[in-house]
């Protein structure tokens, strides 16, 4: 399992898509919706 923080960000949402198109699915993401920075 992958635990991705800041999931929702440029750097983190580019890695997920890496991550997935390598074949891993097992992956929890984590960011704070509320704070936009």
């Amino acid at each position: 399992m992958i635990v991705l923080t800041g999931a929702a960000g440029f750097i983190g949402s580019c890695l997920l898509s890496r991550l997935n198109k390598e074949g891993l699915t097992d992956i929890v993401i984590v960011d704070d919706f509320n704070n936009p920075e």
